[in-house]
């Protein structure tokens, strides 16, 4: 192995997931190739020049689906790349729904030029090769070996042999560690040996209270059906919205939140993310797969595909319940039912995954009193909730245990974490493991292996 170059995901960044590999014969794969979120400076990357050439690309390998990820795959058609694009099955009907979302919203916006339109994305959803888990995939100068990483339906973490070196060199991208065990995918798969890793450190610094995420919402929804208010909760259209519709369907079955209350799922990509867990059943937790009807529906439920339903359901009575996107607050529609409900006291705002810095989610969580929403100034009198359970992250010592997993180790990348996150993690990977290489990698380097 010769060197890698990080792309996305260094510099205390937790977006823009992307990494160039360099084989010892000077072949090169790229591994993701995510998008840039948040605040205006980082958005603003995705627009930069690429700092390789996508025609030379070996191979193109991708983690799992969600668009810090996957998000600028359609540029590698501009770049001239033909190639494959190797993930698993769930993750190619995942990466359909979320490339096409984008380019949507992209041609909608009036201040920039669309990054890419249906025509690029149709064109990556032909270079898709599906692989298995477990499976060696062999191309040009790596072998490729997916496994499980218990982040959302069909996660991997990627193992690639260089065989064009007399020492076979192997590496791991950890891609997402999920927070296993969860109760809709399988648990995360430990890998036995690799020489160096490029680890994933949202939560590194932490670990996820011991709360139990089912009696935190009947909570919520119970108190919001005493005094006839909102509970809003803001979703990750993939394994968070299917999770929280799974956790209510079992709160309705069993008596423990009223019938009658209602639960608008107000996310179109969540709605038609939710049909890839009901296909790929082999991805799926025995839980899920014991279910004798379907998972995430129950009484009560509506669901808003219409943007004009989403604007009516001011009007449908109290008490309710609104599963919206985006889950950190930076987009979608649980924008407008923020401004219409955070004033009020008797709304409940409940957080259910990592609120990037700079988003609007991460500034109401920090006690913000005032907040600005498309140009309005709105003050948050609504109860501030946030769940750390149902994180699909893996946290510290979730991190450490898969990380102890891997022999040989003998040099770590830490990416995808803030710097606080980043460094913690890195004194106890060397205090406890004894792995004394370990880096925090800046975007745009390259590094000798």
């Amino acid at each position: 192995m010769k060197s890698i170059d990080i792309l996305g995901a260094g510099s205390h960044e937790v977006t823009g997931s992307q990494y160039l590999l360099t084989a010892n014969d000077g072949s090169q794969v790229l591994i993701d190739f995510g998008m840039f979120q948040g605040d205006k400076k980082l958005e603003d990357l995705n627009y930069q020049l690429l700092s390789f050439q996508p025609s030379a690309l070996g191979a193109v390998f991708l983690t799992h689906a969600h668009l810090d990820h996957s998000g600028r795959l359609p540029l590698l058609v501009y770049g001239g790349y033909f190639g494959k694009i190797y993930m698993t099955a769930p993750t190619k009907e995942l990466v359909e729904i979320i490339l096409s979302d984008s380019a949507r919203i992209a041609m909608k916006d009036p201040t920039r030029e669309p990054l890419y339109t249906m025509d690029e994305v149709r064109k990556v959803m032909g270079m898709i090769q599906v692989v298995n888990y477990g499976i060696e995939v062999k191309t040009g100068s790596f072998t490729a070996i997916f496994r499980d990483a218990g982040h959302i339906l069909g996660s991997s973490s990627i193992e690639l042999i260089d065989t064009s070196s007399d020492t076979k060199d192997r590496i791991v991208f950890s891609g997402d560690l999920g927070n296993t065990p969860q109760s809709i995918v399988k648990p995360t798969q430990y890998i036995n040996n690799s020489d160096y890793v490029v680890m994933e450190s949202t939560y590194g610094d932490s670990a996820h209270p011991k709360e139990d995420a089912s009696e935190v919402i009947q909570y919520e929804i119970n108190k919001v059906e005493e005094d006839s208010g909102v509970l809003l909760i803001p979703v990750f259209a993939i394994e968070r919205t299917q999770e929280i519709l799974h956790i209510i369907h079992h709160l309705k079955a069993e008596g423990k939140i009223k019938t009658g209350t209602s639960v608008f799922l107000d996310s179109p990509m969540g709605i038609n993310a939710t049909l890839p867990y009901m296909h790929f059943k082999e991805f799926q937790s025995d839980e899920i797969n014991n279910h004798t009807n379907i998972p995430f529906n129950f009484e009560g439920l509506e669901i808003i595909d219409d943007s004009r339903d989403s604007r009516e359901i001011i009007n449908k009575n109290n008490p309710k319940v609104i599963v919206a996107g985006s889950g950190m607050m930076s987009g979608g529609r649980i924008i407008h039912h923020a401004l219409n409900y955070l004033p009020l006291e008797t709304t409940r705002l409940l957080f259910v995954g990592y609120q990037a810095e700079e988003t609007l989610g991460r500034k109401i969580l920090e006690g913000a009193q005032n907040v600005t929403i498309d140009g309005i100034q709105v003050e948050v009198k609504a109860k501030i909730r946030e769940i750390k359970i149902l994180s699909s992250h893996a946290d510290q010592p979730r991190l450490i245990k898969w990380l102890e997993h891997i022999k040989g180790v003998r040099k770590v990348f830490l990416t995808h974490g803030e710097k606080a996150q980043e460094e913690e993690l890195a004194k106890k990977i060397k205090s406890e493991l004894g792995i004394q290489d370990v880096i925090l990698p800046e975007n745009g380097k390259s590094y000798e292996l």
